[in-house]
């Protein structure tokens, strides 16, 4: 499972049990995500999570890292059978964001953060996978 944490909406994605392809899940409303990932680790086996970690080019640390680092601590704590990793996530947006256009999706649903959010998940996923698995 993969996670891209923000502010407002938290993208989350899944790989199948083979570990070929991430796949989009669904987008969170911040509050709700400690209650959605209870719900989903209480139905599916999920062995690792990994969280979208924002790195700059500048090395310098983004203004959202504290937050993540606090959402990675709180998951941990809760869930402390899971491996919970952070992976570099820079550039997913804009990748989920070119990957949306061209699919020849329509204007209204390539302004839709939600979707932008989920397909950055996937995304994180997907890069974890192939940089620690194959």
């Amino acid at each position: 499972m993969a996670i891209d944490f923000g502010t407002k909406r938290v993208g989350v994605a899944v790989t199948d049990s083979l570990r070929i392809i991430a796949s989009g899940l669904t987008t969170v409303p911040n509050k709700e995500i400690y209650t959605f990932l209870k719900t989903y680790l209480e139905q599916e086996t999920v062995e690792i999570i990994v969280v979208g970690h924002p790195q700059r080019s500048n090395g310098k640390a983004s203004p959202i890292q504290n937050l993540i680092d606090k959402f990675v601590a709180t998951i941990k704590k809760q869930h402390p059978t899971i491996q919970v990793t952070t992976f570099n996530e820079q550039f997913t947006s804009l990748r989920a964001k070119e990957a949306i256009f061209k699919s020849g999706a329509k204007k209204k649903k390539r302004r839709n953060k939600a979707l932008v959010d989920t397909i950055s998940a996937a995304i994180i996923l997907q890069d974890y996978m192939e940089e620690n698995f194959w």
